[in-house]
């Protein structure tokens, strides 16, 4: 027979309670490695989801994610002169804190000129932006729909939501908006209407009076985008960072240090998951030192109570893993950030968590191997 099994089946309750716990602190361990993957791809969701090959950004930065970048509006005219370069886009972020029907909300503005490069991306309602002002795209993780009115800036402008995007937040997991070019820079530059009004009567696009924060450039096929960024940074005497340039400055100087942080914590619960199976295992043993003793008496030999000892620690690791994972997944989108669960993490825990309760297990292999099998007989 299985004495593990019979064990816990005699003992079922005390499993069962067990179990659950050492779930819910798996658990923990398994949401803070979902919370780490979520931030990151959520930080990289929006310069991905631009498919450009290069941002040209103010001299001597790293981009418009790492630190501030302004550059004239015609830059972009300017790159798309540069031989080898496919299209171009004029761009602008900022963040921008609202309250819509009583709710605070706050959004990650980037601003494009509709027809050109920094769009949003795929609309899972409503449709893209169709007039030159007082349009708004918004991720739906804003709580907002299609149709509702965002006052944004200083003038209290209200926007009419007309698409939302799905998925779409920045490095801080605010929802992202899209903007007209124009708008944006009224809201970032403080283009107010009278000047964009005085603008068009002079013949001007007041888009075209205004900074921007960076321009997306796309290559054509067959084209190095090393070779064009050296051209642009020769020629117009600006900064062209590739695209896997930017991600590795987004990741390094925007995200490292919550990356870090979260890392130290699934550290710090790992060590404490080890440290409570461990006394778990060993309290169960020292539970069973009698029933141990007599299995000795009879002519039981150790391999058959190591075997029983390291079972009951594997299955109780091994079923408060998948309680810990079954509760994230059940649960993970009530989290107030995106906790993304990937294949590779899991197995890498699920080993983890093996090796840890064979580890475990020793003290308590340990103390069933030592005890005397006379001790079956005492009162």
């Amino acid at each position: 027979m299985n004495l593990a099994l019979r064990d816990m089946r005699r003992n079922g309750l005390r499993f069962f309670l067990t179990t659950l716990g050492l779930g819910l602190l798996l658990g923990l361990v398994v949401s803070m490695t979902g919370i780490y993957e979520g931030a990151l791809d959520d930080a990289l969701r929006l310069p991905r989801a631009s498919t450009s090959d290069l941002w040209v950004v103010q001299p001597r930065s790293m981009g418009p994610f790492a630190e501030p970048s302004r550059i004239p509006r015609d830059t972009r005219d300017l790159a798309r002169r540069i031989p080898g370069v496919a299209d171009t886009g004029a761009i602008t972020f900022q963040s921008a804190q609202t309250v819509v029907v009583g709710r605070p909300i706050r959004l990650y503005i980037q601003g494009y000129e509709p027809g050109h490069m920094g769009g949003p991306p795929t609309i899972v309602a409503g449709h893209g932006i169709t007039e030159s002002h007082y349009q708004i795209v918004v991720d739906a993780s804003s709580g907002l729909s299609v149709g509702d009115k965002v006052p944004l800036g200083p003038y209290g402008d209200r926007f009419t939501v007309v698409g939302l995007t799905r998925g779409m937040v920045s490095s801080a997991g605010d929802a992202v908006a899209w903007l007209t070019l124009l708008d944006a820079q009224s809201l970032q530059f403080g283009v107010a209407p009278a000047l964009q009004r005085r603008e068009k009567a002079a013949g001007r696009s007041a888009s075209e009076t205004a900074d921007i924060n960076a321009v997306l450039v796309r290559v054509n096929a067959g084209a190095s985008p090393s070779f064009v960024a050296q051209e642009i940074e020769r020629w117009k005497h600006l900064s062209a960072v590739t695209q896997r340039q930017e991600e590795s400055y987004l990741t390094v100087f925007v995200i490292e240090k919550m990356q870090r942080q979260l890392g130290m914590f699934m550290v710090i619960l790992i060590v404490v998951s080890a440290v409570i199976i461990s006394l778990i295992i060993y309290t169960l043993t020292m539970d069973k030192l009698r029933a141990i003793a007599t299995l000795k008496l009879i002519g039981a030999p150790d391999r058959t109570i190591v075997a029983l000892i390291l079972q009951e620690a594997l299955l109780l690791g091994i079923g408060g893993f998948a309680v810990g994972l079954s509760l994230v997944e059940a649960f993970k989108g009530y989290f107030p950030r995106r906790v993304l669960i990937l294949g590779p993490d899991v197995a890498t825990l699920f080993a983890v968590v093996v090796a840890i309760c064979l580890l475990a297990s020793l003290l308590g292999v340990r103390a069933a191997i030592r005890v005397d099998p006379a001790q079956a007989l005492v009162g």
